[in-house]
């Protein structure tokens, strides 16, 4: 909580608004990570997911939540995100975020298997503590538009804490770099533009590494 204190007056000042929210879409660039999963039989969307979490859960600003009024810092991050199912409906999934690609993938479709067998909406949280749905990312694809902005669903903006996350269609380019619309929307008393900028490059470091590490002997 130290790095969090060094920004309390920050923290206050968004705080004391009607709407404390930070949106911003952004143009992300990362390489072309499709070629491997169709070599590996990865499926594209989850390998991204998995990306996304790693990167967010090595980055402390995306992990600070309001819970009864006071601040607190998640150790783990993990996932909530929006599948659609029969006659064009969504539902929500949620699983625990494990830091190994194959395990994650693997718990991931498990949980969009659950989400998928059933019209009852799930995982929206209303029956649940306070501090639940905390330690979780609201994420969601929508992979037929290359978007330019979004407004994410707010229930309350005071209390909106959850980084809520999208991406749109996938655009490969030359040198083997891919680039998609991806918009984030967190509470600015804990993240702001700079730390937006680091969690896009920590992605692409991420994304990275796994590219290497798949080669290496």
């Amino acid at each position: 909580m130290n790095n969090f204190e060094l920004r309390r007056d920050r923290f206050d000042f968004f705080e004391s608004f009607e709407n404390p929210l930070l949106n911003l879409t952004i143009q992300l660039e990362v390489p072309d990570f499709i070629p491997f999963c169709k070599q590996r039989q990865l499926p594209v969307f989850h390998f991204f997911l998995f990306c996304l979490m790693k990167s967010l859960n090595e980055l402390d600003h995306f992990k600070y939540r309001l819970v009864d009024g006071k601040v607190v810092k998640n150790d783990v991050l993990n996932g909530s995100y929006t599948v659609l199912i029969e006659q064009n409906l969504f539902n929500y999934t949620c699983f625990n975020y494990v830091n190994n690609l194959n395990s994650f993938i693997g718990e991931s479709l498990k949980a969009k298997s659950v989400s998928s067998k059933t019209h009852k909406l799930l995982n929206t949280s209303i029956d649940t503590s306070a501090k639940d749905p905390k330690n979780y990312v609201f994420i969601t694809s929508l992979p037929w538009f290359d978007f330019t902005s979004i407004q994410h669903p707010v229930y309350k903006f005071k209390s909106s804490d959850v980084p809520s996350i999208a991406w749109g269609k996938f655009t490969q380019l030359e040198n083997q770099k891919m680039r998609m619309p991806f918009s984030i929307q967190v509470h600015h008393g804990f993240v702001d533009g700079v730390h937006i900028h680091e969690l896009a490059k920590k992605i692409e470091t991420v994304i990275t590494e796994q590219l290497v590490s798949s080669v290496l002997p």
